[in-house]
């Protein structure tokens, strides 16, 4: 039974099965079989793939997307895979390239992602474009920083309903500072209320690029879609020619992997990088032997080497991302570059926060949690934590409120855990009498105001982008902050920009929240720090039945101190439930007490049970019982529950 045919096996993995089916069938029946499809090129075993298509550097485009939240950046990105064929339809989905539930939920891109495209442009040569997929939010600047470090040019994406917003503005400044040449997108261009000249003047008018070549498109639809790619071909300069120089490559991005170590995704500025190559991280001063070494398609391709303008990902049996960070340059241990790649710094955190198991049995969960998440995010900080009216916790540090909304999230969902999370801090610089300077990030650590001469707060610039109907309630809540008022520009004849200087920790509360609900969601802002300035603030500690709640201790401006203090003593008589004795609740500004309110006890009538006779035998009975009330309070310990925690954090100050 020989010449058997087996046919019409179309993709590579159809071929695979085929070859797998035959050799069962040689090997149990005796078959021997012709096949129309060649074998792979490599075995299938080994999890190699061919070899990339080998292309001049002068043949390579490394871009980016810069947009605002919201203005379809990951959209476009969908698209520009599916139109390159990159892509199969069949596996296409929406946001293909943020792979968290988290980031497809909030339609935001939390963790940066890369692909590698191949393209064929008009002149009839194939081109590959590397694409690098940028977050939008203010948190994650220093990502942006970095990946538009590893790019030659970016696709600027504005919607052409909404017009310029603020991050907009913020990460074209990045681009600018790193010399990329920049292609104005009009995205969204078939909503109804698109208008995309008065967009395109807005650009040029607010950030002077010419908009006069600007493409017109919907990632939705497609529709201009192949006019980026080719602008991008066009327009974007290819990488300096730098493969004879010692290797140096920038990380600009890394997440953990349970199997494989830390996968490290990079840009190939000089030399050339190849499997098994001794590396040296420059910043770490650690160095490895490479696993594998492979492209992005956006499924992870091995190949033998990568030359300077390539970008690819790495593994090393890298332990933790803390080992590989953003930024950090590669060099070969056997020719080591002679100095790295500018712009390297640690991601600092501004915003710290306490983390608690509502269940004190949680506790070695959430270390280990924390520990696992730690892996994939190298700003993430902790340390632990104890509280008496918490128990044990931790202390974290966040880049900005976004970051600490997706780490307490993500705890939550992918961990199990129930947390209570006290209000957010930022790191105060204490001035003590004896010359020293301290750093303090909890409230409940500030040293005693015998001890210390002066406090300075973080402040920040903040730029908020308006409609101008909302200028005056915009300004008021700024005023409300302690912001500090700079200037106002008009963009275009219905919309302002204000320019404020504020306390990161006025910002870091609600007032995201407070500027969208004043202005209908329609106002958008932008701020980064700009140093530290002396204030008169104070530690305002909360005390219930005569004892500390830390997690509710807070520093605040002397001034605003007796109205926040009232507000937070109202608020907890509200929550905290009644118990058989009076229970205090007091604010207080170290032994002065500057607001109180007290929770009755419940009255309980031992007098029932007496029908009449002698009054003494009443005075008896009510001084017993008055005895019995005074020990329960000196000895009772009130449980606050977690839900008057949780309100007094939303509490507006």
């Amino acid at each position: 039974m020989e010449g058997v045919a087996i046919t019409s096996l179309g993709s590579r993995d159809q071929a695979a099965v085929g070859l797998t089916i035959q050799a069962l069938c040689c090997f149990c029946l005796g078959l021997t079989f012709s096949s129309s499809v060649p074998p792979p090129t490599s075995p299938i075993r080994s999890g190699r793939t061919p070899r990339m298509t080998d292309v001049p550097v002068s043949r390579i485009r490394n871009f980016c997307i810069i947009a605002h939240i919201d203005h379809g950046k990951s959209t476009l990105a969908d698209r520009l895979l599916q139109t390159t064929g990159t892509v199969a339809d069949r596996d296409m989905q929406e946001q293909f390239l943020d792979n968290m539930e988290l980031e497809r939920e909030r339609g935001i891109t939390i963790k940066l992602q890369a692909a590698r495209m191949e393209y064929q442009a008009a002149d009839g040569h194939t081109y590959i474009l590397n694409l690098i997929d940028t977050p939008g939010h203010v948190d994650f600047s220093y990502e942006v920083s970095r990946s538009l470090q590893a790019c030659e040019g970016a696709l600027l994406v504005v919607d052409a309903s909404q017009g310029v917003e603020a991050q907009t503005l913020a990460n074209v400044y990045l681009a600018l500072e790193n010399d990329l040449e920049i292609i104005p997108v009009l995205n969204k261009i078939d909503l109804p209320g698109a208008d995309p000249d008065r967009i395109a003047a807005e650009i040029e008018a607010i950030i002077g690029l010419d908009c006069t070549n600007a493409i017109h498109c919907s990632a939705k639809t497609g529709l201009g879609v192949p006019d980026i790619l080719q602008a991008v071909v066009d327009r974007v300069p290819p990488p300096a020619d730098t493969v004879a120089e010692p290797l140096r490559a920038l990380i600009f991005d890394s997440y953990y992997d349970p199997y494989r170590g830390v996968i490290v995704y990079f840009r190939v500025i000089a030399g050339t990088i190849r499997r098994k190559d001794k590396v040296l991280l420059m910043a770490s001063g650690k160095t490895y032997e490479l696993d594998e070494v492979g492209v992005m398609a956006p499924d992870q391709r091995q190949v033998e080497a990568l030359h300077a303008g390539e970008v690819g990902y790495l593994a090393a049996s890298i332990k933790a991302v803390a080992d590989a960070r953003v930024g950090d340059t590669i060099t070969l241990v056997a020719n080591p570059a002679a100095e790295p790649l500018p712009g390297y710094t640690e991601a600092k955190p501004m915003v710290f926060c306490g983390l608690f198991p509502t269940d004190a049995d949680q506790y070695p969960d959430l270390r280990e949690a924390l520990d696992k998440l730690q892996l994939s995010d190298a700003a993430l900080r902790y340390e632990p934590e104890t509280s008496s009216a918490m128990g044990f916790g931790f202390r974290c540090g966040f880049l900005g409120l976004l970051h600490m909304e997706i780490v307490q999230e993500r705890l939550e969902r992918e961990y199990n855990l129930d947390l209570i999370v006290t209000a957010p801090s930022v790191i105060y610089q204490v001035n003590m009498l004896d010359g020293t300077t301290v750093m303090v990030d909890n409230p409940a650590t500030l040293p005693d105001p015998q001890k210390r001469e002066s406090i300075e707060e973080p402040y920040v610039s903040l730029e908020i982008y308006t409609p101008n109907s909302f200028n005056g309630t915009l300004m008021e809540l700024c005023q409300e902050r302690r912001g500090e008022f700079i200037d106002m520009k008009y963009i275009t004849t219905d919309r302002v920009t204000l320019h404020y200087e504020m306390p990161l920790a006025e910002v870091v509360t609600d007032f995201f929240d407070q500027m969208k609900s004043r202005t209908k969601g329609y106002a958008s802002m932008e701020y980064h720090l700009i140093g530290y300035r002396r204030n008169e603030l104070v530690r305002l500690d909360v005390l219930i039945n005569g004892e500390k709640a830390d997690p509710l201790t807070t520093i605040v401006h002397r001034d605003k101190a007796y109205g926040v203090g009232k507000s937070l003593v109202e608020k907890l008589k509200e929550l905290i439930p009644r118990q058989q004795f009076k229970i205090p609740i007091q604010a207080s500004i170290g032994s002065r007490v500057i607001a109180s309110e007290s929770i009755s006890a419940m009255r309980k009538d031992v007098l029932a049970k007496c029908y009449g006779g002698d009054i003494s035998r009443k005075k008896k009975l009510l001084q017993k019982q008055a005895k019995g009330k005074k020990r329960m309070k000196a000895m009772g310990k009130v449980d606050v529950p977690q839900e008057a925690f949780m309100a007094v954090l939303k509490l507006n100050r």
